[in-house]
């Protein structure tokens, strides 16, 4: 009997699913996570929050040697600049968050930040 698992759950066989690796007979790779959006004690996050998220994520982008970077830069700046806006466009920071996430999986001080970064817009 399996308990509600946050984080990564992996299984069998040979697979990828995000930042999950799974490898053995019949694998499954699983990632879960219950509290989009939320910090450490379960509250959800601000746009000014998210906008100090996304200030951390460009410093570290400034310090990365990651190939787009500099792109990655600009966009960040775009993303913090929809969230001060009086009525931010979420479906324009939902496919900001996703591209990111997909632009940095190599990167791991990047990724974790990039994915905190999504679940955070998503919870918007």
């Amino acid at each position: 009997m399996q308990q509600k698992n946050n984080g990564i759950s992996a299984s069998g066989g040979s697979n990828v699913v995000g930042n999950a690796v799974a490898s053995g007979k019949g694998a499954k790779a699983e990632v879960r996570y219950t509290g989009a959006g939320q910090d450490d004690d379960g509250r959800q996050r601000s746009p000014q929050e998210i906008g100090d998220l996304l200030a951390q994520l460009i410093d570290r982008l400034q310090q990365s040697d990651h190939p787009e970077r500099e792109d990655l830069i600009e966009a960040a700046q775009d993303a913090r600049e929809e969230l001060a806006s009086e009525t931010p466009r979420r479906g324009k920071l939902k496919l900001f968050a996703r591209a990111l996430v997909d632009a940095v999986p190599r990167f791991t001080a990047l990724a974790s930040l990039a994915v905190t970064i999504e679940q955070a817009i998503h919870g918007l």
